[in-house]
């Protein structure tokens, strides 16, 4: 396994970064699921003039990237994924933050997601930025296979930004 090879930078990603995004998703995401984001259907996401995808390099390559979807009051992180060379460096958190940034620019209301049920990383992570849990969706991701849905509130119905207080460490 090779270390983190420098500076990371985020940019908006190019339909030519389409077959590396899908790789990393099948790889990352959905070892065991079946291919369902291949280089296509990603190349119409970063096409799409309500997504916003997102990469994260470094000298090595695609150190992580996110999807993000818009709709008028509500956005769904669609994939996020880093590399494991890359992995508690901080690049999910900066993906997340520009993403984050880019829904309230937007008057978004709420950010949601979908996660295997059995990641307790991935909840952990969700849930330091201010996610809760939703709900769980049995047989979302096939037989046997839940997904918990989790959101995060952005702004009050009435328009005004909700308190957000930093998380503090529990142990479940």
């Amino acid at each position: 396994m090779h270390a983190m090879s420098g500076v990371i930078e985020l940019r908006l990603a190019r339909a030519a970064d389409a077959p590396g995004i899908a790789h990393m998703s099948r790889e990352l995401i959905e070892a065991g699921l079946g291919w369902r984001y291949h280089p296509p259907r990603i190349a119409r996401l970063i096409a799409d003039r309500d997504t916003l995808t997102l990469v994260a390099e470094d000298r090595a390559g695609l150190a992580g990237f996110a999807i993000l979807q818009f709709g008028d009051e509500h956005a769904h992180l669609v994939l996020l994924a880093v590399q494991p060379r890359c992995r508690r460096h901080g690049v999910a958190r900066r993906l997340l933050a520009w993403l984050l940034e880019s829904a309230c620019a937007a008057g978004i209301a709420e950010l949601g997601l979908e996660l295997r049920a059995g990641n307790a990383g991935a909840r952990a992570f969700y849930r330091a930025l201010g996610f809760s849990d939703a709900g769980l969706l049995p047989d979302y991701y096939g037989p046997r296979e839940a997904a918990l849905r989790m959101v995060r509130v952005l702004r009050r119905s009435d328009g005004a930004p909700p308190a957000w207080h930093a998380p503090t460490l529990r142990r479940s």
